[in-house]
């Protein structure tokens, strides 16, 4: 019983290393569409090394609210900054955080 027993814990820590890491993110879908981007008017760069961060429309709960674009300071040397997106599916319209590339 006691060797049964090691082989199942031994069997269940492997497959928890092999087994791919998922995201732990939860798409919520919305039905309603995003309204159109905000045409802004980029303010002079504050600094070397900042890169613009785009405005977007953000979901509040109840509707869309338009955040507007900042000067973020790369994290490194040749980061990107990709923005994030609404992207339509069957469900509904769901949002992609912008992240740093290189």
């Amino acid at each position: 019983m006691r060797i049964l027993s090691r082989f199942l814990s031994l069997a269940v820590l492997t497959g928890l290393l092999i087994v791919p890491i998922s995201e732990a993110r939860t798409r919520i879908y919305l039905r309603i569409g995003p309204p159109p981007i905000v045409v802004e008017q980029r303010p002079v760069l504050v600094r070397p090394g900042y890169v613009w961060q785009p405005g977007y429309h953000r979901w509040d709960g109840r509707r869309y609210v338009w955040s507007a674009g900042v000067w973020a300071r790369a994290p490194y040397r040749s980061a990107v900054w990709v923005p994030g997106r609404w992207v339509r599916e069957r469900r509904g319209y769901y949002w992609i955080d912008g992240h740093w590339a290189r």
